[in-house]
């Protein structure tokens, strides 16, 4: 029987974080070169630390001579990233830091596994296994300790970007704990707040007193009691952050990027890839099908999980785990989702729309829960396969 009286803990990083600094400049890479070619291939990695830089991987273009061309504007993209973040500080600074491409041309041996031919169709970038997931807690049906440790960060991004709290910095880490009482979430038992911020004059309390009207604001009424236990800045001053103060490093906040440990991941993280990569693609399919699973009534909680191994098209399982909450057999619903979406690579890029600069923007405050956008972003967090999946069971 499923526990229905628990405490759960999850946390969120914000775009200044180290490891996400370099999630944002990985996928605005994989974003420029999906804007001259959809169906380039990358891998690429991000390393950052004080006053520097590092990118790495590989990128598979139809034409390989043009592909000079195009790493010549890596640098840019870079600085552009971390000037959006927000980083002007002495030792990580947009302008000045130093930066080291060493992106090069896809192996071929791993191309021939992944392209398409006369004999085969296009298959999986990689082996591994890929879970989505959903439930019922929040109106974006994620969980809900993830999803408003997400919320109060970009909530508090938004209030220094836009100058109302001109004392903050890019930098932040933020940690929820959640009471559920009879299966739902009732109350924070603790928050957890550590940002950047200005001055070594600023103590933990003025730090405080800053964010608390930002957290209220985002967490629902009567969540925050007079027991809730407050933690801002708990070790002090924290004026130094960023990659100048903790290295970063691509594809490191896995668990910060889907469901905060409430979800089983696979390993794979997402940042830099092309969606030929399943780690990411069929991550993203496999949510789409949870939501969809759960917003067409059929449980309260569901997780898929889908298999694959490299240069081989189908999946070679599907699973699905509705935790005692379903109102279908979870093997009618395993044979409901291959029914109305194709679980190949190529099938879920079309069917997701995915060979589009759309990744920039899911590189902080999670790739999951977010509200679909008209240009593309965010297509798994449809809800339109309710009626087909239905219809399959």
């Amino acid at each position: 029987m499923n526990r229905q009286d628990y405490t759960f803990t999850s946390e969120s990083v914000s775009e200044g974080h180290p490891d996400k600094v370099c999630d944002r400049i990985s996928d605005a890479i994989l974003d420029a070169f999906l804007s001259e070619e959809p169906e380039a291939r990358v891998a690429c990695e991000t390393f950052a630390t004080t006053d520097r830089v590092v990118i790495g991987g590989e990128v598979g273009l139809s034409d390989p001579e043009r592909l000079s061309v195009y790493l010549d504007r890596v640098e840019a993209i870079a600085r552009d990233c971390i000037r959006d973040i927000g980083y002007e500080q002495d030792k990580f600074h947009h302008a000045t830091c130093e930066v080291t491409n060493l992106l090069h041309r896809q192996s071929a041996h791993i191309a021939q596994g992944v392209d398409a031919s006369n004999s085969k169709e296009e298959g999986a970038g990689d082996q591994g296994i890929m879970f989505g997931y959903a439930v019922r807690e929040t109106p974006e049906l994620m969980p809900a300790p993830i999803h408003y440790a997400h919320a109060i960060l970009k909530r508090l991004a938004e209030a220094r970007k836009s100058g109302a709290e001109p004392t903050l910095r890019p930098d932040a880490k933020s940690q929820i704990s959640l009471r559920y009482e009879n299966g739902k979430p009732v109350e924070v038992t603790s928050i957890v707040l550590s940002t950047q911020h200005e001055s070594e004059d600023q103590s933990s309390d003025d730090i405080r007193a800053i964010v608390e009207p930002y957290i209220r604001e985002v967490l629902p009424d009567g969540w925050l009691t007079e027991a809730t236990e407050w933690w801002v800045n708990p070790t002090g001053t924290f004026v130094i952050g960023g990659p100048d103060g903790d290295a970063g490093l691509t594809g490191r906040k896995i668990i910060v990027d889907t469901y905060g440990g409430a979800a089983p991941h696979g390993g794979g993280a997402f940042s830099g890839k092309d969606p030929t990569k399943v780690d990411r693609s069929a991550a993203y399919a496999a949510r789409y099908l949870a939501k969809n699973v759960v917003a067409a009534g059929m449980a309260e909680r569901c997780l898929i999980q889908l298999s694959y191994a490299i240069g081989v098209s189908k999946p070679l399982s599907v699973y699905a785990d509705t935790f005692g909450t379903g109102e279908v057999d979870p093997s009618a619903i395993e044979r409901a989702v291959a029914k109305v979406m194709d679980l190949s690579p190529r099938g879920i890029r079309e069917h997701l729309d995915l060979n589009r600069p759309i990744y920039s923007r899911t590189a902080a405050y999670g790739h999951f829960g977010r509200a679909p956008e008209e240009d593309g972003g965010f297509s798994w967090e449809r809800t339109d396969l309710t009626e087909a999946l239905k219809a399959a069971v």
